[in-house]
């Protein structure tokens, strides 16, 4: 087989793995919850973070100011794979991240989230 389609075919039958993770700062504690469909997307966030670019603005001010060293990102919890056609994965994410938000209640100054009002 030709090398190109064999990483290809790699490619399409690597498993994803999507659920919750979070950003925790190390220095005050504060954490930001985040749902995602591919946990690789966690370097996209650190991406935008040394870059400058996140639309948290107060996650984005104390990684200027506390540096990246005193962030850790943590997997909390990954969705099960499943074969069902009938599976949402766009709601069992946002379930997932609802049961993290409520458990961890990242608002104010605990968090980076906005509190619901």
């Amino acid at each position: 087989m030709d090398p190109k389609k064999e990483r290809k075919q790699l490619f399409k039958e690597m498993e994803v793995e999507r659920g919750v993770y979070t950003i925790k700062n190390k220095q005050n504690g504060k954490v930001l919850v985040v749902a995602t469909r591919n946990f690789k997307t966690m370097n996209g966030k650190r991406f935008e973070l040394e870059n400058g670019s996140s639309t948290h603005k107060d996650l984005q001010h104390d990684w200027q100011t506390y540096g990246k060293e005193a962030f850790a990102f943590d997997i909390c919890e990954k969705l099960p794979n499943n074969t069902d056609a009938a599976f949402n994965e766009k709601k069992a994410l946002r379930a997932l991240e609802e049961k993290w938000l409520e458990k961890l209640q990242p608002y104010g100054e605990r968090g980076y989230h906005k509190a619901l009002e």
